[in-house]
């Protein structure tokens, strides 16, 4: 199990594969919510912090199956 804490602010979120999903803007409660920069549809995405399966260098991995918000990751 990670720790949350080590999830900063600008870290890469990637799917299961490496591909790039987003990037963290912060940590709001149980969430890791993405830069709005990072998606196509200019708001805000969430992703659930149960949905990380490990964090490695400055990238966080999320579990295969996780559910990637509309508009995220599409910039």
């Amino acid at each position: 199990m990670f720790e949350k804490l080590r999830i900063k602010e600008h870290m890469e979120v990637a799917d299961c594969n490496g591909q790039h999903v987003g990037t963290v803007d912060e940590i709001d409660d149980n969430r890791i919510k993405l830069t709005r920069t990072d998606s196509s549809d200019g708001a805000h995405h969430y992703i659930a912090l149960e949905q990380v399966e490990k964090i490695d260098d400055n990238r966080v991995y999320l579990k295969q199956g996780t559910p990637i918000p509309m508009g995220a990751g599409t910039n």
